[in-house]
């Protein structure tokens, strides 16, 4: 009988840089999942793999001095060494940058098009560079992006446009006759109160302010929206092909299972990514499920704030498995959890070290200790064995329900919890007694039995979450792997099979001051304060203190002098013109007496940008360059240590 398909995916991770725990969370997360359904008899298609297009990509690579392909190339590259370090099981790690996958984007932007779904107009907006999406005012919170929380800059552009609205009744419809497409369900109500309901804009879908992306190719100066580009990626992974050719993969797993995605770009994959989908006639993914976030107590991950993780420095520490259990067990179904070094060390030693590690080695000890290692199930029984078997078998119902529930947290709790019950057994049963009475020796053997086979069946089904611990402990018991029909009966386990006469510790305890130290030296090292030589200047006048709300509110960013003349009619006056984005602007300084036009062309300078414009000299001035003044009164111009990007936020 041929096995079920089963198609999962995982968002595809920007290569904007390292991801962080929290970005590898969903990997993870995923690899779970997928291991578990092909545990359970499906035959699973599970893909991952990079954005890679877009205009945050172009300025930093321009940032690092190489080309956006290289940038995205060493990107890519380090985030699939991350997924593979954490011993992830993907099928296909696919990028935007390859030729099969651009080739589809482009006809489908050209169908679209040409069916009516896709026109060309003007966009004037917000727009929100890292989430490379426009906003109007009113979607604004605070007056900032409402996925990121960052500032959004106005911006105006002929784009092409995609007919959301046409598709809006048809969602809706499709959403409300479909309970599981969104989950959690507290997603869904989300979507649909906040995005559908009040009616749907239409959706930029091209740009020209930049150039890495993928061309429409009808009309060159234009590149294809990243979400047109990214989130096509979950059909062109399984070969689809517009023209009628597509792979027979295709045909097998689409509609996916499962799109596993975080709770941010939730707007993105239940919205415009359906409608999409209409357009082109394909059957909607089965369900989308909007994960919560790792976050540290301060909040949500970010180099900004100088509070991120990394995988590989983790695994460097605690080892790949041990991490794979933190993530997936800390982690609620709905809500934000929460990761710290302290809690980390507490998680090791509490449950990997004392309740697994240790009942592994006790029991591999006895055994070695008081029958050299054979176990043998002499069937002598007690109560109390049946209530360990019970819960035994019972575990793998309590997983599944779990499981089918995607509460993959719930479901690790439910093994831990067995092994639990095991180290009760011991307690219950003392081995150590039975073993100073000749005539109990059947029932010691019993005992061991029965939580050997227990520790396999905990085991077998720890593997979609801890992979290589589930493998060391039934190769120390010496049990080949059980499917999941196995685990339907006790007793599995050949009587009179060996176990390994040397167990492995396979998690050692830590001390928490020795980690917290090694943490230390992961972070840089401050350079140490020069001499000071200059005293400096003290103000005679100090401004009074201001909260940092109202500091919040002044917006600087770095803009780059493309253009400067004298301002006729003034001895101080300079009038430049400032690139800062996509945008110029006109800036009036005087700064006469110590620049003149041609030392202010090409350099980048600090601008308040959210400066009422003024007019000096009848010359209207949308800003100001921010100098530092001496107490001899010379001027100089506040630029950044390391060369910065025009647009950058100062913050």
């Amino acid at each position: 009988m041929a096995k079920k398909p089963y198609y999962i995916t995982t968002a595809i991770a920007y290569t904007s840089g390292k991801p962080h725990i929290g970005n590898t969370y969903e990997i993870v997360l995923a690899d779970s999942i997928a291991r578990y359904k092909r545990f359970v008899g499906y035959d699973v298609r599970f893909q991952t793999g990079t954005d890679e297009h877009g205009q945050k990509i172009e300025l930093k690579a321009e940032e690092a001095g190489i080309t956006p392909k290289e940038f995205v190339d060493q990107t890519a590259g380090e985030i699939k060494r991350i997924w593979d370090l954490m011993n992830t099981s993907y099928d296909k790690f696919i990028r935007t940058t390859d030729e099969d996958h651009e080739k589809q984007v482009q006809k489908i932007f050209k169908k679209l098009y040409d069916q009516g779904d896709i026109y060309k107009g003007e966009y004037e907006g917000m727009y929100c560079t890292p989430c490379e999406s426009f906003f109007t005012e009113s979607q604004l919170v605070d007056g900032k992006c409402p996925d990121c929380g960052r500032e959004v800059q106005p911006a105006k552009e002929e784009a092409y446009f995609f007919k959301m609205s046409k598709y809006q009744g048809k969602l809706i419809d499709y959403i409300n006759t479909h309970p599981e497409f969104i989950q959690p369900e507290s997603r869904k109500n989300e979507m649909m109160n906040n995005f559908l309901l009040p009616g749907l804009q239409d959706l930029c879908v091209s740009r020209t302010s930049f150039k890495w992306g993928i061309p429409v190719d009808f009309d060159p100066k234009h590149v294809i929206y990243v979400w047109i580009d990214a989130l096509t990626n979950y059909i062109t992974g399984l070969g689809y092909d517009l023209d009628g050719h597509s792979d027979k993969m295709f045909e097998k797993y689409w509609p996916c299972d499962l799109h596993l995605i975080g709770k941010d770009i939730l707007r993105f994959h239940t919205i415009y990514w359906p409608i999409m989908l209409m357009a082109l006639g394909l059957p909607l993914p089965k369900q989308v499920f909007g994960h919560p976030w790792l976050i540290q107590s301060d909040g949500k991950m970010s180099k900004s704030k100088g509070n991120v993780i990394y995988a590989d420095d983790l695994v460097d520490m605690f080892g790949v498995d041990a991490v794979r259990y933190f993530v997936l067990h800390e982690m609620p179904f709905e809500n934000d959890g929460v990761i710290s070094w302290e809690l980390l060390v507490e998680r090791l030693n509490s449950d990997l070290a004392n309740t697994l590690g240790n009942l592994v080695n006790r029991t591999i000890s006895m055994s070695n200790k008081y029958f050299d290692g054979e176990v043998n199930n002499k069937k002598v029984a007690e109560p109390v064995d049946q209530e360990l078997i019970d819960y035994a078998l019972d575990t793998r119902i309590r997983v599944s329900n779990a499981m089918d529930k995607l509460r993959v947290a719930d479901a690790m709790t439910e093994i831990f919890n067995l092994f639990k019950r095991c180290n009760k057994y011991i307690d219950e049963t003392m081995p150590w007694a039975l073993a100073k009475e000749e005539d109990k020796k059947d029932r010691l053997a019993t005992v061991l039995y029965n939580l050997v086979e227990s520790i396999i069946i905990g085991a077998t089904l720890l593997e979609p979450y801890m992979p290589e611990t589930s493998e060391k402990i039934l190769a120390q018991l010496n049990a080949p792997k059980r499917k999941v029909n196995d685990l339907v009966r006790f007793g599995g386990y050949k009587s009179g099979t060996k176990v390994t006469d040397k167990p492995e510790i396979l998690f050692a305890r830590l001390d928490l001051d020795e980690v917290l130290e090694k943490v230390a030296a992961l972070q840089p090292t401050p350079e140490p304060e020069p001499e000071d030589d200059n005293p400096g200047i003290d103000l005679e006048e100090k401004k009074p203190e201001i909260t940092i709300d109202e500091f919040d509110k002044i917006q600087l960013q770095i803009g780059q002098v493309i253009a400067c003349e004298e301002v006729k009619k003034s001895k101080k006056l300079l009038c430049s013109q400032v690139k800062i984005g996509s945008e110029v602007r006109q800036i009036v300084s005087g700064i006469k007496a110590h620049y003149s036009p041609e030392d202010m062309v090409g350099k980048k300078v600090v601008v308040v940008t959210n400066l009422k414009p003024a007019k000096l000299a009848g010359i209207e001035s949308q800003g100001m360059i921010l100098c530092a003044e001496d107490a001899e009164g010379n001027l100089a111009l506040v630029t950044t240590e390391k060369d910065m990007s025009h647009g950058a936020e100062i913050r």
